[in-house]
């Protein structure tokens, strides 16, 4: 069966899917977006304009990367199993899960959308080819792009990304490229030989736009090789590995977390753990005054709203003010699902990991109702009795 994968090339999160079906070897096509019969056909049955959506020869539609890769982990037998079996690296692959698709998105929109001199030349094109209907005109296809930049802006802004945070981006995104840069010096992948979940979320914007946009690719080149040529190598179906030699296309043995992993973790408990933090709290605030809430609803107005509303907390020394996506919350529960499945004697080394690493809290902050995901929307699950919301 060859599958159908509509999105963009610079989409952060088509960027995650295409990634995975590349990496398996799962025959695909390339679809975009602005096609006719995606915005006529497809939108209506997803019930919202979104990407990235996988489309089966049997009309089936799978939208969202991680439930992408879920899709097809459930059946089995793939060339790289995505969620390694071992309890260390399987909560490691959904911590980065989480940080690369979520926790990354400041630098990918700052250096996205404010370098509009190397940039913007690019830009215009690429979302316009992908975005317009084909054979568009070039008055619509530059109209597309401008509704489509506009609104990327005004998205960077609800991430965080201000003039007075840029600085602190920077530096953020600076220290995260040395370290991955690091790490990528003893092994091809994150967790070892191969990709795994961790890959594929980080591959998400540090492909879409930090290697592929003129400026954010240049500074990457020039400042952190390993990891640009780590998103060429997520790119292709070989292993294209060659600089490392005869290495194995496994894991590291033993369940080992070697020392520079540990500091990406120490990183992500710096950079991200205040942000978890705060939408933790927001989001139960906001469903305490909204006890009626159906199961198997979002509670919006708009049922195809991505936001619940907007949080601060303080990252780096600088107030952020940032919009509250359930969708996060839903990744995050992939952490602690994780942690739950293993023995015993495993727990006690995964809070020994945690606390080691600054990330303890990433296993009790959790919200009063789970985060669901049916007919392609983010769903409030039943209310969790006290003792399952760890209160």
């Amino acid at each position: 069966m060859t599958y159908r994968l509509h999105g963009t090339p610079g989409s952060l999160y088509t960027g995650k899917a295409r990634s995975y079906l590349v990496k398996q070897r799962i025959p695909f096509e390339n679809r975009a977006a602005g096609e006719h019969r995606f915005r006529e056909e497809l939108v209506p049955k997803l019930g919202r304009w979104i990407i990235p959506v996988l489309e089966g020869a049997d009309g089936t539609l799978v939208q969202d990367g991680s439930d992408i890769i879920a899709h097809f982990e459930a059946k089995g037998g793939t060339r790289y199993p995505a969620y390694p079996s071992t309890p260390l690296h399987a909560l490691i692959g959904q911590i980065f899960e989480l940080f690369g698709g979520e926790g990354l998105l400041r630098p990918a929109m700052h250096y996205r959308w404010n370098f509009d001199e190397v940039n913007k030349a690019f830009l215009s094109i690429d979302f316009s080819s992908s975005l317009a209907p084909t054979g568009a005109p070039d008055d619509v296809q530059a109209g597309i792009f401008a509704m489509a930049s506009t609104r990327m802006r005004k998205a960077m802004a609800s991430f965080g990304v201000t003039p007075e945070s840029i600085p602190a981006v920077e530096a953020s995104y600076a220290e995260f490229l040395r370290l991955f840069n690091a790490h990528l010096a003893g092994s091809p992948y994150l967790l070892g030989g191969r990709p795994t979940i961790g890959d594929y979320g980080l591959i998400a914007p540090l492909y879409a736009h930090l290697a592929r946009d003129p400026h954010p690719a240049r500074l990457m080149q020039q400042t952190a090789h390993r990891v640009w040529r780590w998103t060429e190598r997520m790119n292709r179906a070989d292993h294209d590995a060659g600089e490392y030699g005869d290495v194995p296309e496994s894991l590291f043995a033993d369940d080992e977390v070697p020392e520079t992993l540990m500091a990406l973790l120490r990183f992500v408990a710096q950079d991200y753990l205040p942000e978890i933090r705060a939408y933790v709290q927001y989001t139960n605030d906001w469903l305490s005054v909204r006890p009626g809430i159906v199961p198997g609803t979002n509670g919006l107005d708009r049922i195809q709203d991505r936001s619940i509303g907007v949080t601060t907390f303080i990252w780096r020394g600088h107030q952020l003010q940032v919009a509250v996506m359930p969708y996060r919350l839903y990744l995050l529960q992939k952490i602690q699902a994780a942690a739950e499945k293993v023995a015993p004697g495993a727990r006690a080394r995964i809070d020994r990991l945690l606390a080691d690493t600054g990330l303890a809290e990433i296993l009790t902050l959790r919200t009063n109702r789970q985060i669901l995901r049916a007919n392609h929307l983010e769903v409030w699950g039943e209310p969790l009795t006290p003792a399952e919301a760890g209160n």
